[in-house]
């Protein structure tokens, strides 16, 4: 589903398309099911859950209060040690620089499930062998198959004019080191063997990764395909607890497309939305300013009526 003519969008070399293929594509999944295997057959330490479930815990506030709330839609600002803490976080995601990351789904809103749209899984039509095509291709395939990328000097001139972002973008290549070696230090040190290091760059190094890397494009795919529709939007955004629960709070899709702005992406009643809890607790401490919280006459606005008994 491309750009007819490419507006905002960059060619990418078959090295880098490539790398992708190998890095974002391939490796997740050969990483998972060994990491199934290794855990059937040995079972997974407590240190290792423990250093998992922390590094998984700031990967996916970084990609989703970070990169997606705070970057891209500028739901709300903050002091500068707090947006560059989450920044950095975002990067610890592994799933690219900021201003890339941000560029593509500032895209995908503006084409969102149309032509343009870098990942939407309707991109080759609408029947069930199509969707099938459609999903994976969300899911992990565009990285590959896309011959164009986003252009940053169109989509995010924004983020190339901010010095701190810069020089993270810069950075990239040690971020995406330290999101390995910090867990693997954590676990030798805390077990004073080689064997807790290995281990924890096992599992909280390349495993979280990849379950990060799945977690948040599953918004992408499942959160575009099945679930539920409160309110109307032009697209095809859903909202699918499961995913909800996995991105903390990014799953609840359906309102964040009708309201792209919004701190909040749970606006019904019952939607846990960690995120919004952590800007809510940001603001609370004076660390975040100026977030945008549901309106209610907007809420009330885009409101679907309830489907025909």
């Amino acid at each position: 589903m491309p750009d007819a003519d490419g507006k905002g969008t960059v060619p990418v070399s078959a090295t880098r398309r490539h790398a992708y293929l190998l890095v974002l594509v391939v490796a997740p999944p050969i990483v998972l099911a060994a990491g199934a295997v290794v855990a059937w057959g040995r079972g997974v330490g407590p240190l290792d859950v423990t250093l998992a479930l922390v590094m998984y815990t700031i990967s996916i506030f970084g990609i989703s209060v970070g990169y997606h709330r705070m970057l891209t839609h500028r739901s709300f600002r903050c002091v500068r040690p707090v947006r560059i803490a989450l920044a950095l976080c975002g990067g610890l995601a592994l799933q690219g620089p900021a201003s890339l990351w941000v560029a593509e789904h500032r895209r995908h809103h503006k084409y969102a499930d149309r032509p343009g749209d870098p990942h939407s899984p309707w991109a080759f039509g609408d029947g069930r062998r199509a969707l099938l095509r459609g999903l994976l291709h969300a899911q992990i395939g565009w990285f590959y198959t896309a011959r164009r990328r986003s252009s940053r000097a169109h989509w995010v001139p924004d983020l190339l004019a901010d010095r701190d972002i810069r020089r993270l973008d810069a950075a990239y290549p040690l971020v995406v080191a330290a999101s390995f070696l910090l867990p693997a230090a954590a676990g030798g040190l805390l077990s004073w063997s080689w064997h807790g290091f290995w281990s924890a760059l096992f599992w909280a190094g390349l495993v979280r990764y990849a379950l990060v890397h799945h977690a948040t494009w599953s918004v992408n795919s499942i959160a575009h395909s099945f679930g539920d529709r409160a309110y109307a939007t032009r697209d095809r955004s859903t909202d699918v607890r499961w995913v909800a629960m996995l991105t903390f709070g990014e799953g609840w899709h359906n309102w964040h497309h009708a309201e792209p702005t919004c701190a909040r992406h749970g606006a019904l009643t019952g939607q846990i939305d960690a995120s919004a809890a952590l800007i809510r607790a940001l603001e609370r401490l004076g660390w975040a300013h100026d977030v945008r919280w549901p309106d209610p006459a907007r809420l009330a606005a885009r409101r679907l009526p309830p489907p025909a008994s």
